[in-house]
Order: C-alpha cells, then structure tokens, then sequence
C-alpha cells in the first residue's frame, strides 16, 4: 500500500449460482488470498438459480480491485460489483441481551425506544432486543446500550441493494 493510499471500507454483491460448494469455493478464494472480511451475508434472490453474496471489506483501492478479479475468475461467478456508498441501501439486524435491572430498565427502554429497536423477549433478569439499520446506527446502539450490561451479542453482517430500478443481473 502507498502512504497516500487510505483504508476504506467497501461492500461488494456477488452473483454466484445457487449450488452446492459454491460458497466454499468463494470463501476459500478469500483464505487463499490473505483477504480478511468484515462481514459476509448469502441467500437466495428473486431468481431460485442464482444466490447473492454481500462482501464487507477493508482495504485500499488495489486490493479492492485485487479482490474483485479474483472474484470474477471463479467459474460459478455471475456478476461482481462494488455497491458505491451513496448508492447503496445498507441494512443490518442485530440482537441483543441485555440485563433486565429495576434500576436501568426505564434507560434501556428510552434508548430501545429512540433507536426505534423492539424488545422481542422479556424475563425477570434479562430483555432480548432487535435493531436493523444502517450499520453506524447499530454500532451507536450497542455502545449506548453496553452501559447496562450485554450478555449476548449476534450481528447478521451487512445487507444491500443499489438504489434505483433495475437488478444487478438485468444489468
């Protein structure tokens, strides 16, 4: 990497055929590489043949490009493209346990409230709470909320579409 070259975070969907192997083949160009992923979601599209990989990554603009490459050269590859920031709808959904405390519940609450979360579990010692959104809303929640007390944490990675009509694929 050149000195005035910067670390950015880049969000990539793959177009891959919907077969058995395929995400290991992806996965493993990734551990054959020394690319590491911040985050990696896959699942069916609107056409039952082709399956959507949404790729979170760090790096610079070499290895970016390096990435994607070596993405299009994988046989069960359709379509690769990077998901430009202003361009993009970002999502993700997280949970989260919590301690239920007298003394913090009416906080935890107010924040569930203005972060527009839902508690989907409730016992006497702990709340289950779900948020989705843009990821930097999420990070801003779970720091909040870690003041109260985390017990469980899951993070579903980064989901996204580009914006306006049209599919990758129709592309």
């Amino acid at each position: 990497m050149l000195n005035n070259e910067k670390i950015n975070k880049f969000v990539i969907a793959v177009y891959v055929e919907n077969k058995f192997g395929v995400l290991t083949r992806v996965t493993s160009m990734f551990t054959r590489r020394g690319f590491n992923i911040d985050a990696l979601t896959v699942g069916e599209t609107e056409c039952p043949e082709y399956s959507r990989i949404t790729i979170s990554l760090s790096g610079d603009g070499y290895a970016k490009e390096q990435f994607i490459n070596q993405l299009k050269k994988l046989y069960n590859v359709k379509k690769v493209e990077v998901l430009e920031e202003n361009e993009a709808i970002k999502r993700e959904l997280s949970l989260i346990k919590v301690k239920n405390d007298p003394e913090t519940r009416g906080d935890v609450l107010s924040a569930v409230d203005v972060y527009r979360a839902k508690v989907i579990d409730y016992t006497l010692d702990e709340m289950c709470i779900e948020i989705t959104g843009d990821p930097n809303k999420i990070d801003a929640f779970v720091k909040l909320i870690s003041n109260y007390g985390i017990i469980e944490m899951c993070r579903t990675g980064i989901v996204a579409l580009e914006r306006g009509s049209g599919t990758l694929l129709g592309k």
